[in-house]
């Protein structure tokens, strides 16, 4: 009877732990479904197809801010990076709608890439999907600010420009009707208006200049540039009004550099660095203008004995309509526009320019532009190859005798790797 028992006392044992083991077994599946599902988080149907129409950019990213789902506009303008937000303030953002749980929209500066300091302007929308997914929607705005910004400063800077040569050219027709018997007094009330109506066409002239660098197809960047050939245009074109100021200009570029833009355009910009240099020197002054390459990029130089620049207004010079002596400013006929011409042409061939300045001792303008990177020539097959050896072995007929005149040639066709300045001391 005892055996009985304990047979019945074994077996339901057995039983309990059978039905136990069953139960933790049950538990533990169901506790690794849920953690595989956190690790690889499924999103939402639909939302694949959503992404992929959005303008926009769209992502998706799950409770550990990785990033599941991104819309091809994301990926181009940068936000997303090895799986997660390149932009730590739009991380900030996500992170306060999943603490809040409350749709959040704001408008927000963001480099644009990883070098340099150019911004975007996004306006941003962030809100849950679902209880373990975060949204963003971001539209770049940088165009439609930039715009506004442009439309804003073109009105307030327009009026106070053409506010002066519109005055002088109502009070001069108004003097002309008054000495109207007086032929003297007509022509030199008539050459002031040709003065003053110049004027107004100059600044006509830069603001649609200005204003088609802006645009977003000022260039084609399909098209080589020789810098030499640019730098010799530019050159050229101020040589009689250098030579009426007996001012000299010294170039020296012979870098052989391409690059890739537009040729009009740098040649405006190189052009207006140098007539800047000209009609701010001094008398009997002398001009450098030089060209180098290093490091895959081109540095065009252009440097004077003028007036110089105090140390405050450098930060200002690029921009629209600023002039750091406006009388003499008015004097040489200057707008206010060519430095900052000069400088988004730069920065539409993606290049920059900078200036080292001391009052009294002149200036130094330097253009840094990426150089052009053609397509490798094709290796010669194998029997070009033991053809050209076999060249290389014959020697040519003039073997031996030296030409005339060869020494001197070699010495010439030196690539410049200095700037044909006088000599300073205030460049840093």
């Amino acid at each position: 009877m005892d055996s009985m028992w304990l047979v019945l006392t074994a077996l339901a044992f057995g039983i309990f732990l059978g039905a136990a083991f069953m139960i933790v077994l049950h538990v533990a599946e169901r506790r690794g479904s849920s953690a595989a599902r956190v690790v690889a988080p499924t999103v939402p149907d639909g939302i694949d197809q959503v992404l992929e129409v959005l303008e926009s950019a769209g992502v998706v990213l799950d409770p550990s801010n990785n990033v599941l789902k991104a819309s091809p506009g994301a990926l181009a303008m940068g936000l997303v990076r090895q799986s997660h937000l390149t932009h730590p303030e739009l991380v900030e953002l996500v992170g306060l709608v999943r603490r809040s749980g409350e749709t959040m929209a704001e408008e927000l500066d963001v480099a644009r890439g990883p070098y340099g300091e150019s911004t975007m302007r996004l306006q941003v929308r962030v809100a849950r999907l679902g209880t373990r997914f975060i949204l963003l929607l971001a539209e770049d705005r940088t165009e439609a600010h930039r715009l506004d910004e442009v439309r804003r400063d073109f009105v307030a800077n327009i009026s106070h420009e053409l506010k002066t040569p519109i005055a002088s050219v109502s009070l001069l027709a108004e003097a002309l009707d008054h000495a109207a018997d007086e032929p003297e007094q007509v022509r030199r009330f008539a050459g002031r208006l040709s003065v003053e109506a110049a004027r107004l066409a100059h600044i006509t002239s830069e603001v649609i200049e200005l204003s088609r660098l802006q645009a977003r197809d000022a260039l084609r960047p399909d098209v080589l540039v020789p810098v030499d050939e640019v730098i010799a245009a530019a050159v050229d074109q101020n040589r009689v009004v250098a030579a009426a100021k007996h001012v000299d200009i010294a170039v020296k570029a012979s870098t052989k550099a391409q690059v890739y833009g537009d040729r009009a355009l740098m040649v405006v910009a190189v052009h207006n660095l140098v007539s800047n240099a000209v009609a701010y020197s001094n008398e009997g002054g002398r001009v450098g203008v030089g060209a180098k390459v290093s490091d895959g990029t081109v540095e065009i130089a252009i440097t004077d004995q003028g007036i110089g620049i105090d140390g405050e207004e450098l930060d200002r010079i690029f921009e629209r309509f600023y002039r750091v002596d406006q009388a003499r400013a008015r004097n040489t006929g200057g707008s206010g526009l060519g430095l900052s011409i000069v400088k988004h042409t730069v920065q539409n061939h993606g290049g920059d320019v900078r200036v080292w300045s001391k009052p009294g001792r002149g200036s130094t303008f330097m253009i840094r532009l990426p150089v052009a990177e053609t397509a490798p020539e094709p290796e010669p097959d194998g029997d070009d190859a033991r053809r050209e050896h076999a060249a290389s072995q014959v020697p040519p007929a003039s073997a031996g005798k030296p030409k005339r005149g060869a020494r001197r040639s070699s010495r010439a066709t030196e690539p410049a790797t200095r700037v044909a300045t006088p000599d300073r001391g205030d460049r840093t």
